[in-house]
């Protein structure tokens, strides 16, 4: 018995398998993908033949893919990116760019090969970078905030690179100036007929249409993926690329009160398709051409695990940010994504580029993915032995921060201080408020902190782990300071940091399970908070309470006339 419904359902099994290793190895799954796309090819087992069906759905994979990007950037994000996350995104992207292309020019690849896998080298992976910072409960920290702006704008980058490179198509590069501009001046057209049409659509046409579907959830998932894969086709037909139009469909419902609905939705088919798409890639890499590329591979791989962060660092300081900050958001762009093998797919589609192209920047994509894994996890033990080191990359005064951290108060006059204002963090400080406790809040999130001060709440933005921010409180007032940091090497950092200024008084910690209790128990913390055992003891007295109440009252003799 064989055919391509065994071999799909084999596929699916190993890489079951494969991808429980890897995330035993706290590797993200894709990499296990694409190992298991090398073994099953014809350079190691060759135990897939149904080539075709794969690559079909790896092409839908790859439009759903595109398709789920679009829909996460609406109108109102675009135009909250800020102007850090703006500044360090474009900034990123020109510095590494230049510096990629000569790069690759120097390690002997043509023109046109060298400025796709420069373009390639800019890209990040959203979805890991995302994934791992939430993970670590950093999304709405400051550095968080700024990395999640930087990849908006790199996901921008990377549907316009798109669009210029498929502009190229069949032309050899257009060679001189003519032929650019005529590259150019059929870009500009084409680009303005499809800004008129989404236009047409998001204004009179989507919203009428998407709330028809949406009267039924499973009708709105169909939807969602036919009208990605239509425009995907329509944006192939139109001399753009599949992943232009797939990225447009989704821009064109970003706006829709649904948006959130088909996202969440899409994920579990976004991820399913999107392993046939790596599977392809490692069974059609061609091992007798990567030999050359090994070299190659481990410079570019260094340049993206080095010098993408310098390049990050660099311009947040010169922006007035703290070492620290940008040491946090450098590192998630320590890595080449799932859309740089896409565009390089991409070129060898449109004839620009050969396979050997696409084998250097899969290992590259390898290579880079697996370190920075690993650099973005353990982050604050790293900045603590770099830290010495990383001073060229900050201002003596980073007025950024430091504006921030003395706009509310100088100093901390009062009892208890709160480190940490997430929701549990935050809902503790405003209890002890309430209950007439002298308590100041401070957190690195400048949203929770102007959200908290909007409600006449004593708050500070700063770094709780910064000898130098604490240096500029006085806390020999402070009877107790409670964290509420969800990671353990971040308690740790402030418990340093506290001690760096001569803190006497009593520390108090939130565990997140039994582990990070008995790690801050060991540190010295005189008290443990168990957020999940509080709520659930709490819970079963008011349960107790409420059952003996109705017991009693069932109890209760009738009186009798």
């Amino acid at each position: 018995m064989h055919g391509p419904f065994v071999e799909v359902a084999l596929l699916l099994l190993i890489c079951a398998l494969a991808g429980a290793v890897f995330v035993r190895l706290r590797q993200p799954v894709l990499i296990a993908y694409i190992v298991v796309g090398i073994a099953v090819g014809p350079a190691v087992f060759g135990l897939v033949t149904a080539h075709n069906q794969i690559d079909l759905l790896a092409q839908v994979g790859v439009a759903v893919l595109l398709f789920a990007v679009g829909l996460k950037l609406d109108l109102h994000h675009i135009r909250h990116i800020g102007p850090v996350a703006l500044a360090t995104g474009l900034g990123q992207l020109a510095f590494t760019i230049v510096i990629g292309f000569g790069l690759t020019l120097a390690l002997g690849k043509g023109a046109m090969e060298a400025l796709y896998v420069a373009v390639a080298l800019t890209f990040s992976s959203t979805i890991i970078i995302v994934k791992l910072l939430s993970d670590k409960r950093e999304l709405g920290s400051l550095h968080g905030r700024i990395a999640v702006g930087f990849l908006i704008v790199q996901d921008l980058a990377v549907v316009v690179a798109m669009m210029a490179m498929s502009s190229l198509r069949g032309s050899g590069g257009a060679g001189g100036d003519a032929g650019w501009l005529v590259v150019l001046g059929a870009l500009a057209w084409r680009v303005a007929v499809a800004a008129a049409a989404m236009f047409v659509l998001m204004r009179w046409v989507l919203p009428a249409v998407v709330a028809a579907m949406a009267r039924s959830q499973e009708l709105l998932l169909v939807f969602a993926i036919a009208w990605g894969v239509a425009l995907a086709a329509v944006g192939e037909w139109a001399g753009f690329s599949k992943e232009a139009g797939a990225f447009l469909a989704g821009f064109s419902l970003a706006s829709t009160p649904y948006r959130e609905a088909m996202s969440a939705r899409l994920t579990g088919i976004r991820d399913f398709l999107l392993l046939f798409f790596f599977i392809d890639l490692g069974a059609k890499l061609d091992f007798s051409t990567l030999g050359a590329e090994l070299v190659p591979a481990v410079v570019l791989s260094l340049f993206v695990l080095i010098g993408n962060p310098l390049i990050v660092m660099a311009i947040m300081g010169f922006m007035g940010y703290r070492r620290r900050t940008g040491f946090l958001a450098g590192l998630t762009v320590a890595q080449i994504s799932e859309f740089s093998i896409v565009f390089v797919a991409m070129g060898i589609t449109l004839g620009h580029v050969g396979v050997q192209a696409l084998g250097l920047t899969t290992l590259v994509g390898l290579v880079t993915i697996t370190v920075s894994t690993y650099m973005i996890l353990y982050a604050q033990p790293l900045y603590q032995r770099l830290a010495p080191w990383l001073r060229v990359f900050e201002r003596q005064q980073p007025f950024r921060e430091i504006a921030a951290e003395s706009k509310a108060a100088g100093e901390a006059q009062a009892e208890l201080v709160v480190f940490g204002l997430g929701r549990y963090g935050s809902r503790l400080f405003t209890r002890l408020r309430a209950d007439g406790i002298d308590a100041i809040g401070i957190d690195f999130d400048p949203e929770a902190v102007r959200e908290l001060q909007a409600r006449g709440l004593p708050v500070l933005f700063g770094d709780g782990e910064a000898p130098d921010f604490l240096e500029t409180l006085s806390l020999r007032q402070v009877r107790c300071v409670i964290t509420t940091f969800p990671q353990w090497e971040s308690n740790r950092a402030l418990q340093h940091a506290l001690r760096a200024v001569h803190y006497r008084g009593q520390v108090v910690a939130a565990a997140r399970d039994a582990a990070h209790g008995r790690a801050l128990a060991a540190a010295g913390v005189e008290r443990v908070l168990n957020p999940f055992e509080d709520a659930a003891d709490h819970a079963a007295d008011l349960l107790a309470r409420s059952l003996r109440a109705q017991g009693s009252r069932r109890g209760t003799p009738r009186s009798t006339a």
